[in-house]
């Protein structure tokens, strides 16, 4: 696979301060947002890499789910890290799924880490602190070894604990009404009620880990309550551009 598919047997050895060398652009956000949809169409415009971290711990629940494995048994859960062979695609273009897909092992489990069994327990997967120390270490393996200018990285706390130090940091929110419907227009069947109740529990469920509902010092917040997905992938462009292009003259200000 291309540009930095990663065997998660090297993840946990990383530190964010081997990052440098490439634009990070870490971009959290609450359930709704858009940040997966927007980060993947603004890495393809910026010709970036793009990571959906979200997709490892998804992968790590059809993990535990396929093994029959009691989700809220935490030594169970970290035990089966060991035998944990993840692998995901960066490239945002859509194409060859073999550079594009989440695997475990052989199994292309792109699409079944986006079923209701596995949804249903990746907070409970989440919350296991050794969970998350270790798929940073993973996370930050894939940063270091894409081979592109630049990577868009998002999920829940990518400014703040993945890569704090990311040359660009952004906070993708919008209104709770707004989230609702965007939600509600991608699950065809579902309530606006129901969806609603969805994305209070996991909000609720993933707040006890990070706050991703709130800015960090140093983070740029774009809301998109009133912008539609091309504005607000424009705005996220802006905004990279922009700080690439303040940081590119005070490296350099007799350019400027």
């Amino acid at each position: 696979m291309t540009d930095a598919t990663s065997d998660a047997t090297t993840g946990a050895t990383a530190h964010a301060d081997d990052l440098s060398g490439t634009i990070v652009v870490a971009v959290d956000g609450p359930a709704g947002s858009g940040k997966s949809s927007v980060s993947k169409a603004s890495a393809r415009k910026l010709g970036f890499a793009y990571l959906d971290t979200g997709a490892a711990y998804r992968a790590l629940s059809w993990f535990v789910v396929q093994r029959r494995l009691d989700p809220t048994d935490s030594a169970a859960v970290i035990d089966a890290i060991a035998d944990f062979d993840y692998r995901i695609g960066t490239d945002p273009s859509g194409g060859d799924p073999a550079d594009t897909g989440v695997f475990v092992g052989d199994h292309d489990v792109t699409e079944a880490i986006r079923e209701p069994d596995v949804t249903a327990v990746v907070s409970a997967i989440a919350r296991v602190p050794e969970v998350r120390t270790y798929l940073t270490g993973l996370f930050r393996t894939i940063i270091r070894r894409t081979e592109r200018p630049g990577i868009v990285v998002e999920g829940r706390d990518i400014t703040t604990v993945v890569a704090p130090d990311a040359q660009v940091r952004i906070l993708l929110t919008a209104s709770e009404e707004a989230r609702i419907a965007r939600r509600s227009a991608e699950l065809v069947g579902q309530s606006a009620a129901h969806v609603g109740e969805q994305l209070h529990r996991r909000d609720r469920a993933d707040s006890r880990v990070v706050d991703f509902m709130n800015a960090a010092d140093g983070v740029t917040t774009v809301d998109s309550t009133d912008l539609d997905f091309d504005q607000t992938v424009d705005a996220v462009i802006e905004v990279v551009h922009s700080v690439t292009e303040r940081d590119s003259a005070q490296r350099n200000p007799e350019s400027t």
